[in-house]
């Protein structure tokens, strides 16, 4: 059962000076929803742009649906044609959708734009610069009321997106119903953004309730940097010297955490360098190789997918970690979560094997 925001993510390779003119000049940057609907207007002429469901907690159900789990989506979408496409996106990976339609704004919208000098072709390049413009819109509006108790508790594991967080009467909810059945609550932490602010609310939630918390290498620095108030803080840029660094300070750090019970478990993500996971007092490494990405939007999304769908399964840890680097790695290859069900048969026929 995956809980969270419904977006609607729109791809497009545009000119850079293009963009700098419609105002979006950061790497990720928050925007107006009227905004949002401009620019979806902007684009409308655009050769070569794809739109997909997305949202951390949407692309978890599709991927996990087509690796032959049974799986359901609940988030609000607004009274527009967009809630049509996110609906219809998801209904044909195979995901049961529980959508409440707000009443305030349209369904939330990411761009993730792909710009350089040659601009505007359908053409993604790895090494293009991106930027990423996102209006969660009417998502923001689903609430406790939103959600029926069946639909937690008759789950194998619930996925709960990090950027609900802020809402934390429906967080509170969510893992009350979860932890009452005996339901494994997986949470990721969504940005280095939200870990700096919910540190707190992670490590009350991770010693309450069964938890299993993923977050990428950067979020795992921030996260380390903010429990040790006072120590020495972590500053790494270079991608193979966060690896270093995880492994060998931050990790023996946090399995402290993890030590004595099931949960919670700890999954780090480090993306074209594979994973680590902590559980149970001791720290699991599966590395993976590097490929060169056509985009990177949703492949923590997709590992995460694959890891507990191997995970309710009763899969060892070290199984499940291989399984999210090998799904990952074919979400790298395609905008967002659109990649072909049958890409994903032979992973799902591995994770049918006893």
């Amino acid at each position: 059962m995956c809980i969270g925001n419904a977006i609607v993510d729109v791809f497009a390779t545009v000119d850079a000076a293009w963009l700098d003119g419609q105002g979006i000049t950061a790497p990720v940057q928050h925007i107006l929803y009227g905004e949002a609907r401009r620019l979806l207007g902007e684009l409308g002429e655009l050769e070569g742009v794809v739109f997909s469901s997305g949202g951390a907690a949407a692309n978890v159900a599709k991927i996990a649906a087509m690796l032959n789990t049974g799986t359901a989506f609940a988030g609000c979408v607004g009274g527009d044609n967009l809630a049509a496409v996110f609906e219809n996106d998801i209904r044909s990976a195979g995901v049961v959708p529980f959508l409440s339609t707000g009443r305030e704004e349209g369904t939330g919208l990411c761009f993730v734009f792909n710009c350089g000098g040659e601009a505007r072709t359908a053409a993604v390049r790895g090494t293009a610069e991106s930027r990423i413009a996102a209006s969660p819109g009417a998502s923001l509006e689903l609430t406790e009321a939103s959600l029926r108790e069946d639909l937690i508790a008759g789950a194998e594991a619930v996925v709960l997106d990090g950027y609900m967080l802020d809402r934390r009467p429906l967080v509170q909810r969510i893992l009350q119903i979860a932890s009452h059945h005996g339901i494994p609550i997986a949470l990721d932490v969504a940005s280095v953004f939200q870990i700096r602010e919910k540190t707190e609310d992670i490590l009350h939630y991770s010693r309450n309730y069964p938890l299993i918390v993923f977050m990428n290498a950067d979020e795992s620095i921030v996260f380390y940097n903010t429990i040790r108030r006072g120590g020495d803080r972590i500053e790494v840029t270079d991608e193979r010297e966060k690896e270093t660094i995880i492994v060998q300070e931050i990790c023996p750090v946090l399995k402290c955490i993890t030590e004595g019970e099931i949960f919670p478990v700890i999954v780090i993500k480090l993306g074209g360098r594979g994973a680590v996971v902590l559980a149970g007092g001791t720290i699991y490494r599966e590395e993976t190789f590097t490929i060169i990405p056509r985009n990177t939007v949703g492949a923590g999304d997709a590992f995460g997918a694959a890891f507990l769908s191997a995970w309710i399964r009763g899969k060892p840890i070290r199984e499940c970690a291989a399984m999210g680097n090998k799904v990952a790695r074919k979400i790298l290859e395609v905008p967002g979560t659109r990649v072909k069900p049958g890409k994903l048969k032979s992973f799902a026929r591995m994770l049918a094997k006893n």
